[in-house]
């Protein structure tokens, strides 16, 4: 009887050894084996000094003195709130814009900044600021690809020591205040009536180019000034007018006053004598 109740005793003491040897073969398991994917890198540290970055792929560590991290090697999206700000004009804008960045170097991204992402995303802001700043507001409109480099460029400068790469930078929303807006819609529409009286005015000074050649081609040739005269004849009669008219020859007319000029009918210019009264004919 006690032997049984020995035995009884004995095997789940067997049991609970077992298992804690099972639970810590499996937590030296865990601490040992490493597994890094693809897009990412395990750097290691060994008694807080720093050995190098592994992966990817499995690896093991040694539990209790080495210890790892892992750091992400995808372009990562971060969105840059509005920020307000002056222009060189002194314009109020608020501008907000994305970076994408990624890291080149993971042993200086885990080394040599806290949180890598939040100091990329407060030097944006801090550099959307300054480059607003010192942009016209055209500039600012018309140049936002020269905007997104000048970005780029200097966010860029103060990552790289961290091992971060910004690979762009883009500026997404422009807001203005509605006085801004509504003197900018008066100014394009100026703009449209300077243009389209230009336009017309050009178009006038070769419309009267034209003419002036067309009237100098006429009156080389006189037939020309007929031929003009039944042209319009029938422009009118195709109207089915009810008015016709008759073109007079130039050259008739031009006859009847050099024969009154001789025959000295009409009196010269700034002469007094009454109309009515009929001249008399000087002798010759």
């Amino acid at each position: 009887m006690p032997e049984w109740h020995g035995k009884r005793l004995y095997l789940p003491a067997t049991i609970v050894i077992a298992a804690v040897i099972l639970i810590f073969a499996l937590l030296l398991a865990t601490a040992t084996i490493k597994i890094v994917q693809e897009y990412e890198r395990g750097v290691i540290f060994r008694l807080g000094r720093l050995v190098g970055a592994r992966g990817p792929g499995l690896f093991l560590l040694i539990p209790g003195v080495e210890r790892m991290r892992k750091v992400d090697l995808r372009i990562v999206t971060l969105e840059v709130p509005a920020q307000e700000a002056i222009t060189r004009d002194n314009v109020t804008v608020k501008v907000n814009a994305v970076v994408y960045f990624r890291v080149v170097n993971p042993e200086d991204a885990v080394v040599k900044v806290l949180d890598y992402v939040r100091a990329t995303w407060l030097i944006g802001q801090t550099t959307l600021r300054s480059i607003l700043g010192q942009s016209d507001l055209d500039h600012l409109l018309a140049e936002r690809d020269k905007i997104n480099a000048a970005l780029q460029q200097v966010i860029d400068s103060q990552t790289s020591a961290w091992g971060v790469k910004v690979t762009s930078v883009e500026v997404r929303d422009l807001e203005l205040p509605q006085s801004m807006q509504r003197a900018m819609a008066r100014q394009a529409e100026a703009e449209r009536e300077k243009r389209a009286k230009v336009i017309h005015a050009e178009g006038e000074f070769t419309a009267s180019q034209q003419l002036a050649a067309a009237a100098e081609v006429i009156g080389s040739q006189p037939a020309t000034l007929q031929l003009r005269y039944l042209q319009t004849l029938t422009e009118i009669a195709a109207e089915k007018n009810g008015t016709i008219v008759f073109p007079l020859p130039l050259d008739l007319v031009e006859a009847f006053l050099k024969l009154k000029l001789k025959l000295n009918l009409l009196p010269p210019a700034g002469n007094d004598v009454d109309s009515n009264i009929p001249p008399v004919a000087r002798p010759s």
